[in-house]
């Protein structure tokens, strides 16, 4: 007897693959290639249309310009530079100096915007409305217009350098900007410079080390007043072992203007005042909303075993209100640094006014723009970088 082929239950009505423009994952892989293609064309296409042009009006292209002789002078400049140096110095000189306005800005914008933002809140009313006011105003200022007015105080208020005002010997204040006297070149200053820094270094030792003493002991070590003692004693002793030099720099007026000494120039001056101001505002929200997201039990509680307002605040506040404030902080401070780009409205030789003078003397316009571009992009990485390091270490460990 021969038997029946099996028959399966389901046979023949297993479901087919789906196409793949059903599929999700396989659609996403499409529309991924796509794109890739797309932004691959437009790339494609800018750069050969850069290149015809650039070969039809016979502009060289490459960095090469960099080695050759810049042939224009720096009003300020932190290292030694002439026109004789080639463009590669001028940038550098450039790029310092957005640095050196970028980084007391981004000091004294944090502390003013600190002080500001407690201000805001204090049971005084006139200080609280003092404060907001301040805030009012200055973040309602477009930035390049705060630029001009301290620029325009800085020349319509000062005389010129033959009336310049002498407050104190050796000081002398004119359109021309702050010049004062400083201690004349001396290996001493350069080892009480190195011993400075071991002391700062040995503070933030001694610091870690009390914290620690603190949470096991209870006891409180003196941090601030040691930290202050190392810091002027260890340099104090180092100038009294190179025989105390007391031999001054100071500025002289020569012709038209002073030489000598240290001068702090009107543009400098300017651009960093209408920086940090407006700035500070913006930063003094930051620290008001930080503070306040503490919890009113939490000051309550601090008070209770007896702590001071100022302990309350460094102990018990800021540590709290810290995970609030750095990330907006962050951003702030990001846009101070790409502000200071603005320098070039009032005469500060910072990179982008370096940059330009390069490209109105080379035509290599695609060259400078990427070079500003780098510039910039490295300082606020690095901005974001130190910021988001210091963040981790303020976040609060719950257990």
């Amino acid at each position: 007897m021969q038997s029946e082929p099996s028959i399966t239950p389901d046979a023949g009505l297993q479901p087919s693959a789906a196409p793949f423009w059903r599929d999700p994952a396989k659609r996403a892989i499409v529309f991924q290639v796509a794109a890739l293609l797309l932004v691959a064309s437009v790339c494609y296409y800018l750069f050969t249309n850069t290149q015809a042009n650039l070969e039809r009006q016979s502009i060289a292209t490459g960095f090469g310009f960099l080695e050759t002789e810049a042939g224009f002078e720096i009003g300020e400049a932190m290292v030694d530079y002439s026109a004789a140096d080639s463009y590669a110095d001028a940038l550098l000189v450039g790029a310092l100096n957005t640095i050196k306005v970028s980084f007391i800005g981004v000091i004294l914008t944090v502390i003013l915007g600190t002080f500001i933002g407690i201000a805001r809140l204090s049971s005084n009313w006139l200080v609280a409305r003092l404060a907001a006011g301040y805030i009012e105003v200055m973040q309602n200022i477009p930035v390049l217009l705060q630029l001009f007015f301290w620029y325009a105080i800085f020349y319509e208020t000062f005389p010129s350098p033959r009336q310049a005002l002498n407050p104190f010997n050796g000081v002398f204040l004119c359109n021309r900007g702050l010049i004062f006297a400083v201690p004349e070149a001396h290996a001493a200053h350069t080892a009480m410079g190195w011993v400075l820094l071991i002391a700062l270094v040995a503070g933030w030792g001694l610091n870690r080390w009390g914290r620690r003493r603190q949470a096991l002991t209870g006891q409180i070590f003196p941090i601030i007043r040691v930290t202050l003692a190392l810091c002027l004693g260890l340099p104090l002793l180092t100038w009294l072992f190179y025989g105390a030099p007391t031999a001054m720099n100071v500025p002289e007026l020569q012709s038209f203007n002073f030489k000598g000494g240290i001068t702090i120039s009107p543009e400098f001056s300017a651009l960093l005042l209408g920086l940090v101001f407006y700035t500070a505002a913006f930063v003094a929200e930051i620290v008001r909303a930080g503070i306040q997201s503490v919890s009113r039990g939490q000051i309550e509680a601090a008070m209770s075993v007896g702590l001071r307002p100022g302990q309350v605040l460094h102990l018990v506040i800021f540590p709290q209100a810290l995970r609030v404030i750095i990330p907006p902080l962050t951003s702030q401070l990001l846009n101070l640094t790409k502000n200071s780009s603005l320098a070039i409205a009032i005469g500060y030789a910072d990179f982008v006014a370096v940059t330009n003078t390069t490209i109105n003397q080379t035509g290599q316009a695609i060259e400078g723009v990427a070079l500003i571009m780098l510039v910039y992009l490295s300082f606020s990485l690095s901005t974001s970088l130190f910021m988001n390091i210091y963040n981790k270490k303020m976040v609060l460990v719950e257990r």
